[in-house]
């Protein structure tokens, strides 16, 4: 550009001596605005309408039903001593409700204001002991099985802690360890899951206050003989550590058995070490399956108990520490062992009660019944050693035309499709 100028100069008779040249800037170059789109993208979440709901849980027949667990969603609520429950801001879904040792059930909600009103069906317990001989061995085991799917069983009981004192599988708990009452014969987790997928509700056994196991190695828990003094309520942690450990291993169920105080010759030389009244005793006995309830429950494992058949018809604890409306108001389900050997001559007018299964029977729960506390269920063991498959048949059905379950004890565990109902 410079020398363009100095030739126009030249060519003009322009000097450049003494002359201010000035450069033109170069041109400027607009382009033309670029067009441009604006989008505006809007998104809207619409969530489901919310709704409070609440209602009241009950047995079906009967009366609230406390501590039942209503679930809906991510959301839960735990029913209270009328059977009430509420929860808050929660969309129209499926209700569960489960309450250990009853029928769980669903109900598809709609949502909307209206309290909800849910009745709980028992769960008809039609069962039979398994003899820890029978859980050791496999084969005997899935013939067990075998025989529970060509009739209507739809229960096995197992033992975990047995009258000898001595837990019979592998256990973790500290005080099993320290006593040296650890003596696996089978392993009740894989027993459990068999029976899981075979259908079957399970229940374990354990023996609580008759442990001479216990009593050889911490005589300071004596009461008398091998019986642990309940009074103590340090004596507690045992069974329910094992408790507990039967519940974490898949049982459905715990059943306490010698729950109670001694009987017999026993009893007076337990009475001599520990004077007790009638109230402390079935007091001691309540408050102990109280405990077991209040743990066990948010384990999901029902608790029952077993009790001399010989308090159904008495006014008083026969000196055990077992009325049937004190132990039934602390667990799901109450067995008296209702086995008409062990009832002496004449009852009934009876000269020998045992040739008069079905009468006996019978009476006992007709006794029974009307003292369980609502909405613990009234289960019967029945005897199965002696009799035949008609005898057998005869308690079973004086149980189910009162519309109870029931377990058949075999010390044995030998079991005959005879005595069992076949699936209608």
């Amino acid at each position: 550009m410079l020398l363009l100028a100095l030739a126009i100069m030249a060519l003009t008779g322009c000097s450049t001596a003494g002359a201010t040249v000035t450069v033109p800037p170069p041109p400027v170059t607009t382009l033309p605005p670029v067009p441009t789109t604006t989008t505006t993208t809007t998104t809207t979440t619409t969530l489901p309408p919310a709704f409070d709901l609440s209602g009241v849980v009950t047995a079906a027949g009967d009366g609230p039903i406390e501590g039942a667990v209503v679930r809906v969603g991510e959301e839960s609520a735990t029913t209270n001593l009328a059977g009430e429950f509420s929860i808050d801001s929660v969309p129209a879904a499926t209700v569960e409700v489960d309450y250990p040792g009853w029928l769980p059930t669903t109900i598809d909600w709609e949502g909307g204001s209206a309290p909800l009103h849910v009745q709980l069906e028992p769960r008809m317990v039609r069962g039979i002991r398994v003899a820890k001989n029978v859980a050791a061995d496999s084969a005997l085991f899935t013939d067990l099985l075998a025989l529970a799917a060509g009739s209507t069983v739809n229960t096995l009981v197992f033992d975990t802690k047995d009258e000898t004192g001595y837990v019979l599988y592998d256990s973790d708990t500290a005080t099993a360890a320290e006593i040296g009452s650890v003596k696996p014969f089978y392993d009740p987790g894989l027993r459990v899951a068999q029976a899981h997928d075979a259908g079957l509700y399970t229940i374990t056994r354990i023996v609580a206050f008759e442990d001479a196991v216990w009593v050889g190695s911490q005589p300071e828990h004596k009461l008398a003989g091998a019986w642990i003094d309940a009074t103590d309520v340090s004596t507690w942690e045992y069974p329910l550590e094992l408790a507990d450990e039967a519940c974490r291993i898949g049982f459905d169920e715990i059943q306490f058995d010698y729950v109670r105080f001694p009987a017999g010759r026993t009893a007076a030389a337990a009475q001599r070490s520990r004077p007790l009244t009638e109230e402390d005793r079935v007091a001691t006995i309540s408050s102990f399956l109280r405990e077991a309830r209040a743990r066990l429950h948010p384990l999901g494992c029902a608790i029952s108990a077993d009790i001399f058949a010989i308090v159904l018809s008495t006014e008083n604890d026969q000196g055990i520490g077992q009325r049937p409306e004190d132990v039934s108001a602390a667990v799901d389900a109450v067995s008296p062992m209702v086995y008409p050997s062990h009832y002496s001559d004449g009852w009934l007018g009876f000269p020998s009660p045992n040739d008069h299964p079905a009468a006996v029977v019978a009476d006992a729960l007709d006794d029974g019944m009307p003292r369980v506390t609502a909405p613990s269920l009234l289960r019967p063991w029945l005897q199965a050693f002696y009799y035949n498959g008609d005898q057998v048949r005869a308690e079973i059905a004086e149980a189910e035309s009162r519309g109870l379950g029931w377990i058949l004890w075999n010390a044995g565990g030998t079991y005959n499709s005879s005595w069992l109902p076949p699936i209608d």
